[in-house]
């Protein structure tokens, strides 16, 4: 079992436009405070998770203070292609294996350099890059600059190379639809700060992981997630 309870100020500068506003709108407050509590609990051999949520909930506050250093934060680009900025003792065949992983196998691309890549490919490029480089990846953001159709080939590919290569993989991203592709071994919702229930036939009962649902807390029981 994984506990949270994290709590984050942050000081209002009493600025003209903030007392203007503070005077509009009658608030007092000298400090912006959010308050994000729960409990995660994993199984022990686990491969893939997800936090899930709308934008304002804490997944990456969460993801940090219960992940903390394996948190993919961004990477430096500098080579002319980016099959050269991958990690210098990674053989050429562990590279073009990770970018299949990923989905990421148009051989023109792995020859350009970074910043002419689509959103979708600079994505992949990143995740690709990760996984060479740890063993245990958090991936913030994940498939949220890229369309539905990319994000579920980005999704399925993770799935299949995460568990292949027997490392752990966390995505947070605020859509519900990479469920169902992903198909993680734990789900955390911080819309309502539980888990989601997993059985062997999807998540929440359903028999599709994309129609998974938060439970109340009377039923919270020893789930797995």
């Amino acid at each position: 079992m994984s506990h949270f309870d994290i709590v984050r100020k942050s000081s209002i500068d009493r600025t003209f436009r903030v007392e203007r506003i503070a005077a509009d709108y009658d608030y007092r407050a000298k400090e912006s405070v959010e308050h994000f509590v729960g409990d995660v609990d994993m199984p022990d051999d686990w491969s893939i998770g997800l936090i899930v949520g709308a934008s304002g909930t804490g997944k990456t506050t969460i993801a940090k203070e219960m992940f903390g250093e394996n948190v993919i934060s961004g990477f430096d680009y500098t080579h002319a292609s980016v099959i050269d900025d991958m990690p210098e003792n990674c053989s050429v065949d562990d590279i073009t294996k990770a970018f299949y992983a990923v989905g990421f196998g148009s051989v023109p691309s792995w020859l350009k350099p970074y910043h002419v890549l689509s959103n979708g490919e600079k994505m992949r490029c990143d995740l690709a890059r990760a996984i060479l480089a740890n063993d245990f990846i958090v991936f913030d953001e994940f498939t949220s600059v890229v369309d539905r159709n990319v994000a579920k080939t980005i999704s399925t590919a993770i799935s299949k190379g995460i568990k292949k290569q027997g490392k752990k993989f966390v995505a947070v991203s605020c859509h519900r639809d990479i469920i169902e592709w992903l198909q993680p071994d734990w789900v955390f919702d911080t819309d309502v700060m539980r888990p989601l229930p997993i059985s062997r036939r999807g998540l929440g009962g359903n028999s599709k992981y994309g129609k998974a649902r938060p439970i109340d807390g009377a039923s919270i029981g020893n789930i797995i997630i």
